[in-house]
């Protein structure tokens, strides 16, 4: 039975480097996950002694990193053997280089590093965890590949919405700042374009038509009069103000009976344009 082995009190990297073995190694999917103290390797033998063993973040390995000062971790490690099989992937590299990061120590750099928002992520977890779940590594990493699967999803879905709002998004101005629309399914680039500094982003799904208006949540900003607009307009599409008064929304995945609008994203703009 093929068994990935890393040390007791599993950390992200150790985590991440299981993560990308079950992931991506053929035939490695139901390996077993055995634990040995820091350093060790199982049973004492050399740690790339045998095909059906692979040693992650321990034993000083092909996939370990403390037997050098250099700047990387198992799982970058891993992934190097990934990359030469399925090539490159921009999602995976970014995830890890926070992987790396962290395992460096350097989130101390990040900004504002001791804010609360830095505890609800995954390392704070995995420390939570550990105390929680101390005598059940195993636990600690099968709760830490299940996030590590959802998180990948996020990177995959930022890398996507980056590149629509670089090539497909349509820049324009209004009285609150300046917007931008793009025609996507990817709703993640309306946060994305929310986070890069426009006062208001506008998604169009090209599949469905439906229809996502939101602004920064700034006081000043109130989309009240775009949704009188778009609802004197066209009253025969499903049209939502929210409570917030911060976005105007048309069609949802959560209302499959809501009417979507037949109006262009470009019409669109332009009544944002003119508010």
């Amino acid at each position: 039975m093929k068994t990935i082995v890393t040390h007791i009190g599993p950390d992200l990297d150790a985590i991440a480097g299981i993560w990308l073995i079950k992931t991506f190694f053929p035939g490695w999917e139901e390996a077993n996950v055995g634990f040995v103290p820091a350093g060790n390797t199982l049973g004492g033998k050399p740690p790339d002694d045998t095909a059906e063993v692979i040693h992650v973040d321990t034993g000083f390995g092909k996939f370990d990193h403390h037997q050098t000062n250099a700047d990387t971790c198992a799982s970058l490690l891993v992934y190097g053997e990934v990359r030469h099989v399925h090539g490159a992937d921009p999602a995976m590299e970014r995830l890890l280089a926070v992987v790396n990061d962290v395992d460096h120590f350097r989130e101390v750099f990040f900004p504002n590093p001791t804010a609360d928002f830095w505890d609800l992520g995954l390392v704070t977890q995995i420390d939570g965890w550990r105390l929680l779940f101390g005598d059940n590594p195993m636990k600690i990493v099968d709760l830490g590949m299940q996030s590590l699967d959802g998180i990948y999803k996020t990177f995959q879905n930022k890398v996507w919405a980056e590149k629509e709002l670089k090539e497909k998004g349509v820049e324009f101005q209004t009285r609150w700042g300046k917007g931008v629309g793009v025609e996507t399914t990817n709703d993640e680039a309306v946060h994305l374009a929310q986070k890069m500094g426009y006062a208001i982003a506008v998604r169009k799904d090209p599949k469905k038509g439906y229809l996502r208006i939101k602004s920064i949540p700034k006081d000043e900003i109130d989309l009240t009069s775009v949704y009188n607009t778009l609802k004197a307009a066209e009253p025969d599409a499903t049209w939502f103000l929210h409570a917030s008064h911060h976005m105007v929304l048309n069609g949802s995945s959560k209302n499959p009976d809501m009417r979507p609008t037949k109006k262009s994203l470009a019409q669109i703009i332009d009544v944002l344009r003119k508010k």
